[in-house]
């Protein structure tokens, strides 16, 4: 599937998780600084959190950092998702379908209603099929984004993150394949399990095309005809 999505001019495969939480505050991380630092060794009461949020665009060996101060639900991955499609967008016109790769988290697995509900209403606003490639348990390492994950753990390892601005500094000057990411700041405060009834999921499910092999592994949403 991502091969043929590759190799297909009207699709563009992204890649999207998020990465572990990074405590705010003079924590040590561990590798070695040239300057003499300070660091305490307990993190008992950080001062706040950042969540990476990332979208991979593995064939174009682009990415786009989001960093998020709220949880990551369904809605926040949605919504990066959105925010995403809109800066490229103008840079692939002839695009009518996204393929994502996605580690089947329990925010974005296919049976999560929330995260179902927010991709159909995305695929209708905006006339695009939606394929849903999950990477199966103890296989998400092969998610690209992961690659990129242990990156940034690099470059910022022996630093003190002790401050919101000074982590979006060190996600801005990370690179990948040689080139910066996009960063941005999410400070948007996301509502924790929120979900559907199990009536409207059963009434969604009629909109999401599961794979008769793979079912909940690869799934395809299709946006619903325009009226004329």
């Amino acid at each position: 599937m991502n091969q043929a999505a590759d190799a297909d001019p009207q699709s563009l495969r992204l890649s999207m998780d998020a990465k572990a939480s990074v405590k705010i505050g003079p924590f040590a991380r561990g590798g070695k600084s040239r300057i003499p630092t300070k660091a305490v060794d307990h993190d008992f009461c950080p001062e706040q959190s950042l969540t990476p949020v990332g979208v991979l665009l593995p064939a174009q060996a682009e990415l786009l950092l989001s960093g998020v101060t709220s949880r990551v639900t369904s809605d926040c991955l949605v919504d990066q998702l959105e925010a995403c499609w809109a800066l490229l967008q103008p840079r692939f016109p002839q695009v009518t379908t996204l393929v994502l790769n996605l580690d089947n988290g329990p925010e974005c697995h296919s049976r999560r209603s929330q995260f179902m509900q927010r991709l159909v209403a995305f695929a209708d606003r905006s006339g695009l099929s939606i394929k849903l490639a999950y990477y199966p348990p103890y296989h998400s390492k092969y998610n690209p984004i992961e690659r990129c994950w242990g990156i940034l753990e690099h470059h910022w390892n022996s630093s003190l993150l002790d401050s919101l601005q000074g982590t979006l500094d060190m996600m801005e000057t990370m690179t990948w394949r040689g080139v910066r990411p996009v960063v941005e700041l999410v400070a948007t405060l996301y509502q924790t399990g929120v979900r559907l009834t199990k009536a409207a999921m059963d009434t969604l499910e009629q909109r999401l095309e599961r794979d008769p092999e793979l079912g909940h592994w690869f799934l395809t949403i299709r946006p619903l005809p325009q009226p004329e």
